[in-house]
C-alpha cells in the first residue's frame, strides 16, 4: 500500500493549510487514518486520527483548529489546518492501518506511513 501525500508548505500565523494523502494498492479495508507530525528535536507525535465509522480523535494542541475528514470511496484523507501557529511547524506524517488483499480469506494487516510533507508556519 502507497501512500500520497499534498498540501504542505509556508504559511503565515493565523493562516490555513489543507493536506491530503491518498492511499493506493491492494487495499481491502481501512480501518484508521490519521496524521502525525514530528517537529525539529521532538519525537513525532499524533495530531489527528478519524475511523472507518468517523470517529475522530484530536491532539489537545490542535482542537478547535484542525479537522480530520476521510473520503472512503477514494481512499483519501484530509487534514484541514485552521488558525495556524508556528509551534504546528512540523513534517506532517500520513498514517494508515487497515488490511491489504482481494478477498476476505486473504487478507493481511498492514501499517504505512507517508513521505511527509513539510509545514512552516511563520510569526
Amino acid at each position: 500500500v502507497q501512500l500520497v501525500e499534498s498540501g504542505g508548505g509556508l504559511v503565515q500565523a493565523g493562516g490555513s493549510l489543507r493536506l491530503s494523502c491518498a492511499a493506493s494498492g491492494s487495499i481491502f479495508s481501512i480501518n484508521v487514518m490519521g496524521w502525525y507530525r514530528q517537529a525539529p528535536g521532538k519525537q513525532r507525535e499524533l495530531v489527528a486520527l478519524i475511523t472507518s465509522g468517523g470517529s475522530t480523535n484530536y491532539a489537545d494542541t490542535v482542537k478547535g483548529r484542525f479537522t480530520i475528514s476521510r473520503d472512503n470511496a477514494k481512499n483519501t484523507v484530509h487534514l484541514q489546518m485552521n488558525s495556524l501557529k508556528p509551534e504546528d511547524t512540523a513534517v506532517y506524517y500520513c498514517y494508515v492501518e487497515g488490511y491489504s488483499g482481494t478477498y476476505y480469506y486473504n487478507r493481511s494487516w498492514f501499517g504505512s506511513w507517508g513521505q511527509g510533507t513539510q509545514v512552516t508556519v511563520s510569526s
